[in-house]
């Protein structure tokens, strides 16, 4: 039986995983409650502090589920300097997973997406639920991106950038390290690094941001 274990378990995106494992046949071990608050396993799901990890647990594959890259990469970096040392890919079994792609440690795919063929994702990329990427896209570690997004081909994405729901980058537009894409906004030229744009087309609400939350991937 496939075992992984779930590193943090504050995160709502927590429950879309968890469909996400059951429908690929997967077992989660246990949940690591790295931080007070609220814990979104299953009530069946075991759940550990830190404190009580062993060297059997930290053997086993691990995924991260927050959706903030910032989040995310701080909670990846804490299990690996716990033990862990094998993050888990996530593609959910709705998803056709073309031949031609590449993806790094950590990659999650929610339900009901579409994956462009000849594409690269580096580690821990996240990717919501019915959102669309094209052919050739580049992701940098850390990307997230919203429900229903539309990302179109020859897109890459620096490290640590956050693509919100709804949001359409047409294609050969390239984005820098920890941008942020509102909601919704249609994406018609390149965005610079560190920046925030918003609205159709998207123009620059803020040229000096720390990624998204305000916390950027290092």
């Amino acid at each position: 039986m496939n075992q992984l274990v779930i590193y943090g378990t504050g995160s709502p995106l927590l429950v879309d995983m968890l469909e996400s494992i059951r429908r690929a046949g997967l077992v989660v071990a246990c949940g690591v409650r790295n931080r007070p608050g609220a814990c979104h396993l299953d009530p069946g799901d075991r759940a550990v502090s830190p404190e009580e990890l062993t060297a059997e647990i930290c053997g086993l594959p691990f995924l991260v589920p927050m959706f903030t890259p910032a989040h995310r990469q701080e909670a990846a970096n804490e299990a690996m300097a716990r033990g862990f040392s094998r993050p888990f890919s996530l593609i959910d079994p709705t998803v056709p997973l073309p031949q031609a792609i590449s993806f790094e440690g950590g990659f999650y795919v929610n339900a009901g997406c579409t994956l462009g063929a000849a594409s690269r994702f580096g580690k821990f990329v996240a990717i919501n639920r019915g959102a669309t990427v094209g052919h050739h896209a580049a992701f940098d570690d850390f990307v997230s991106v919203g429900p229903g997004a539309v990302i179109c081909g020859q897109v890459s994405i620096g490290r640590g950038s956050f693509i919100g729901a709804g949001a359409v980058v047409l294609p050969t537009i390239r984005i820098g390290d920890n941008a942020v894409i509102g909601a919704g906004a249609v994406v018609t030229r390149d965005v610079e690094s560190n920046c925030m744009v918003a609205g159709n087309p998207a123009r620059v609400k803020d040229p000096a941001i720390r990624g998204h939350g305000g916390k950027a991937v290092n």
